[in-house]
């Protein structure tokens, strides 16, 4: 029914290898998004995580068009982030080539 265990444990191995490799591949990745006509820019890691904003001048003056478009541009980096890890990840299983690991037919 399981087929043969060693073989079931070199390929979990692989596949464990190769989520670490994507993870890895996925945080060195840098998102870019602009916002307000480029009057606010967001730059994301693949983590996620906020690694620079630039803000243009005029808006130094008008504090709540600033939040909105920070927030925008913020929320539309994030969902760039996810997507990918989505699509890396389908890609990933994609290339799994259907493998059962239990030996089914």
């Amino acid at each position: 029914m399981f087929g043969n265990l060693g073989d079931m444990g070199k390929m979990l191995e692989g596949m464990q290898e190769n989520a670490h490799k994507l993870q890895a591949e996925l945080e060195s990745k840098t998102f870019f998004v602009k916002s307000g006509g480029g009057m606010v820019e967001v730059a994301m890691n693949g983590k996620g995580e906020v690694i620079d904003i630039i803000i243009d001048d005029s808006l130094m003056q008008d504090k709540e068009s600033l939040q909105i478009l920070l927030i925008g541009a913020m929320n539309d980096a994030h969902k760039m982030v996810e997507q990918n890890k989505q699509s890396s990840a389908m890609g990933m299983l994609g290339g799994m080539g259907g493998a059962n690991p239990f030996g089914a037919k």
